[in-house]
């Protein structure tokens, strides 16, 4: 009877952690050293997001509540969309956004019922979002409009600061919401817009955190490093390969030197990659005689970034992104399937074991060290990223090669030996050595492009749990 009791108490308590939602632990905020997020009570929050833009323009409910449990059980918790991509935009119902195209005036029906399909309109349907998302544990990060809108009409930051105050006034209140100013914007173009919408929705809605989403190989820090109203940094890394971008910083496809720039600045401020190659894209975006951007490109995205310091990583698959539909008939670059069976990409179901690994370890005093790679970081595809905390070491590769770390950067006289699969999420245990001198490590299998693996290295006293498991928060 005693082995029952205890077998219900922890199913319960097990139940009662699944269904709590993140926004429990009170609002997000940045940690007190600039690095990461955490929410008000002191618990890590790795943003794992999605990106699917016009979610609200074109799902239905049915397609609403699809979307997002998929992305619950692949692990996002954060999803990015917009609230108002053009002064046209309309519902899958056919419901305006606005009246007569004037973002000043939001299309509203007051009186109608928001549970009938036939009477709500398109700011319920936002606010259905909303309650969908929640439900399903994940926060909107919502740009309340989009570059091209500022840059092609006659917006003006007089007219957006009534918009920005319409909209903070309706969805301060929401607990999963973060803020996505700018979209796809250069910030020294319009500045004054991007400028009152930010300091407009922070003076209504305090609380919620606020970043900005720049233009392809920009950083937010590049024009609001200074601003009172931004909260995360934000860099868009792009889809261009090396080889490709001709222009800028010409950093190609090397997104971690983009966290490095930003963990560099004063005023610190957490940072990640909102908008890095999506998987089944053209390189370079355009051209669909180019090659694809695969998963494993993805993911080199995603651990590389998160390894030189970003608080998270947003992925994004070509199809899901644009929600690209059947009954469309001109898919934007080269998009060759449609949004339902995109939602299954390889991709998206990977991403979960880049948060799983890094929760499984105590999160706040994980830093860069390029210093451990022992001169052995090498370059493009075969770069070395390593971060560590005081009790444990993770290494990447993307290509599955040999490399040498130099040993006694982290507690401890001896250390366990893991080998962590980015692609399935699971570990190899490997031979345990003692922590000090260099060593040099062979991971499991034939290298190559997309054949990637995870050194983990732990003080052996600690006994941590397996890799991937068991949140050491």
């Amino acid at each position: 009877m005693k082995k029952q009791g205890l077998f219900l108490l922890l199913a319960t308590l097990t139940t009662a952690l699944a269904s709590a939602a993140p926004w429990d632990h009170g609002p997000l905020r940045a940690t007190d050293n600039g690095r990461y997020l955490q929410h008000a009570d002191g618990t890590p929050f790795f943003w794992q997001g999605d990106t699917c833009w016009l979610l609200v323009q074109k799902l239905d409910r049915a397609q609403v509540k699809t979307y997002f449990e998929n992305r619950r059980a692949k692990g996002f918790n954060v999803v990015q969309c917009i609230a108002v991509q053009a002064l046209v935009d309309q519902s899958a119902y056919g419901d305006r956004a606005l009246v007569d195209n004037d973002i000043t005036r939001l299309n509203l029906t007051p009186g109608g019922d928001p549970a009938n399909e036939a009477q709500y309109d398109y700011w319920d349907h936002l606010d259905h979002v909303f309650d969908t998302a929640a439900a399903n544990g994940i926060y909107l990060a919502v740009a309340p409009t989009w570059a091209h809108t500022v840059r092609r009409t006659p917006v003006t930051s007089e007219m957006v600061v009534n918009y920005a105050t319409q909209l903070a006034r309706r969805y301060k209140d929401r607990p999963n919401l973060i803020w996505l100013n700018g979209g796809s914007a250069r910030g020294n173009e319009n500045t004054d817009v991007w400028q009152a919408i930010g300091e407009t929705i922070k003076q209504h809605d305090p609380v919620h955190l606020m970043t900005f989403h720049p233009f392809g190989r920009t950083q937010t820090t590049t024009w609001f490093n200074d601003a009172t109203w931004l909260d995360l940094n934000m860099f868009t890394s792009g889809h261009r390969r090396y080889e490709q971008d001709v222009d800028g910083k010409k950093y190609g496809e090397d997104n971690w030197r983009y966290v490095l720039e930003d963990r560099a600045l004063s005023p610190r401020r957490p940072t990640l990659d909102g908008e890095p190659s999506y998987e089944n894209i053209p390189q370079g975006l355009h051209d669909s005689n180019q090659p694809y951007w695969t998963a494993g490109d993805v993911r080199r995205y995603a651990w590389w970034s998160v390894f030189a310091g970003a608080a998270g990583h947003t992925y994004g698959e070509n199809s899901v992104r644009q929600v690209y539909l059947p009954h469309e008939t001109k898919p934007a670059s080269g998009a060759k399937g449609f949004f339902l069976e995109r939602l299954e990409s390889d991709g998206a179901g990977q991403m979960q074991h880049l948060r799983n690994l890094i929760l499984s370890r105590p999160f706040f005093d994980r830093v860069n060290d390029q210093s451990a790679a022992a001169g052995d970081e090498g370059e493009k595809y075969d770069r070395i990223l390593v971060t560590r905390g005081a009790d444990y070491l993770f290494a990447y590769t993307h290509t599955g090669r040999t490399f040498t770390l130099k040993l006694g950067v982290i507690s401890g006289a001896d250390l366990n030996v893991w080998w962590f699969n980015p692609r399935i999420g699971g570990v190899t245990p490997a031979r345990p050595r003692p922590n000090s001198g260099s060593a040099t490590f062979d991971p499991p299998g034939e290298p190559a492009p997309g054949q990637d693996w995870v050194l983990v290295l732990n003080n052996a006293a600690k006994k941590f749990t397996p890799p991937g498991t068991a949140p050491a928060l």
